[in-house]
């Protein structure tokens, strides 16, 4: 996932408080229009007054840790740092005091504050592990509650914060696969041992919070997970108009948006403008992104003589990146795992359809047949992205796609994510009642 920097904190003021955590759909441009010339007269009665949206109860004097393994303005950050500090920066908004607790890459400062949430790094790719968990012994009674995020192998958290502090899990997605990828075979025994066997025991009585329900599932089945748990979306920035749609009788153009990661197999797209290069003369790919396989990927386009119809971008700022996702037919991604596909929904959002593998997380921000198509076990990524072509060479039918994707990505923001989040906060710390109050023996002790 390319993060998207998010733009200074702006405090919200008091919005009114709904008891339903629940997201809030943006009707679809269409409706929009249709709805406001359907009556006759309309036009001369008052407005309807807006509802509230529900940001969440206020979370005053809350004190929050997030833990999580890298932070978004790392090298090889992706959608679950995303996730982490959108949740982060909602939850600081309704007046939670947030640390974010991290990794530290070279380059980065050990302690820094952004949006009005104290950032602290310590530790590198594996040694954050047992630096977070001392650190955390130390100032075990600073914090009301933890967020542990678990990306593969868990913080253990529970065991060294005091027991009536609160613990929330989060699990973007089972890690198996993952780890057979890369590490051989007895350390990726260890990593699942750590991920299924020990969390679910550590974690079965903390809640724990997925993103889509295949994941749940997965959790569920593969690791055994004792814990309830919830889904909270990923989100998106709020919609802006949609820019033209890209010509259906011109050379199609495939994008791939996302880090450039073993497990993401971007190979795989880069190889479509080879196999597909007589079905779809002139065909053009895109990759956007940055990550340990951008070397590997140079090195096969030079190789398949691939340099005039592949386009390796690297990291592009936000307005380049959209220019380029806007201007495709088609988002590919080949992915073999995802706990919900925060690049799919992005894509979306510019009325751009998805190809991707019927694996878990992707076939939950994938619809089939309606906003992309899932390439299911007796298919080939190649023809199912042609047989996708084909579709949208049809106008009638890539502007139904096209409206389709962008009706469901409203579904999807930041502000109904962290609304819920806080939501589960005030009833984790019982404090979803006017007369609620955190707990007066946190927070007593000065931070360092």
């Amino acid at each position: 996932m390319v993060f998207q920097k998010v733009p200074h904190r702006v405090e919200p003021g008091h919005a009114t408080v709904t008891t339903t955590p629940a997201a809030i759909p943006v009707p679809a441009l269409a409706e929009v229009e249709e709805s406001a010339t359907s009556e006759p007269g309309a036009a001369h009665r008052a407005p309807e007054p807006t509802p509230p949206v529900d940001l969440g109860p206020r979370l005053d004097g809350v004190r929050l840790v997030m833990i999580n393994w890298r932070d978004p303005w790392q090298s090889t950050a992706g959608g679950a740092e995303e996730y982490a500090w959108r949740i982060s920066r909602h939850l600081a908004e309704r007046g939670a005091i947030v640390t974010f607790l991290t990794s530290r890459e070279a380059h980065q400062a050990r302690v820094e504050t952004k949006d009005g949430i104290v950032i602290r790094r310590m530790g590198g790719k594996f040694t954050v592990y047992p630096r977070v968990m001392a650190w955390l012994a130390l100032w075990r009674r600073e914090y009301h509650l933890a967020f542990d995020c678990m990306n593969g192998i868990p913080f253990l958290s529970r065991l060294v914060l005091r027991r009536r502090t609160k613990v929330v899990s989060i699990v973007h997605h089972v890690h198996d696969l993952q780890f057979n990828a890369y590490f051989p075979a007895p350390v990726a025994w260890f990593g699942r041992f750590m991920e299924s066997t020990v969390a679910s025991w550590v974690y079965r009585r903390c809640t724990t919070v997925t993103v889509s329900e295949s994941s749940r599932a997965a959790m569920r089945s593969k690791l055994g997970w004792r814990a309830p748990i919830e889904i909270i979306h990923n989100g998106g920035p709020a919609l802006e108009p949609l820019p033209p749609a890209p010509a259906t009788d011109t050379a199609p153009a495939l994008v791939s948006l996302g880090r450039l990661v073993v497990q993401k197999r971007v190979s795989r797209v880069v190889d479509l403008a080879r196999s597909l290069a007589d079905d779809h003369p002139g065909l053009r790919v895109h990759i956007i992104g940055r990550g340990p396989e951008g070397e590997h990927l140079a090195d096969q386009i030079e190789r398949d003589g691939l340099q005039g119809s592949v386009d390796l971008h690297g990291f592009l700022s936000e307005q380049d990146k959209n220019d380029v996702l806007s201007s495709a037919h088609l988002h590919v991604t080949a992915s073999e795992f995802e706990g919900w596909g925060l690049t799919v929904i992005e894509a979306a959002r510019l009325g751009v359809p998805t190809v991707a593998y019927d694996v878990d997380g992707l076939r939950d921000s994938v619809r089939d047949g309606e906003t992309g198509w899932l390439v299911h076990e007796d298919e080939s990524l190649k023809d199912v992205v042609s047989r996708a072509l084909k579709e949208l060479s049809d106008p009638r039918r890539a502007e139904e796609v096209r409206q389709a994707c962008r009706a469901w990505a409203s579904q999807f923001t930041w502000e109904a994510g962290g609304a819920r989040m806080a939501h589960l906060v005030a009833a984790e710390l019982g404090i979803d009642s006017p007369n609620g109050t955190p707990d007066p023996a946190a927070g007593k002790k000065a931070k360092m």
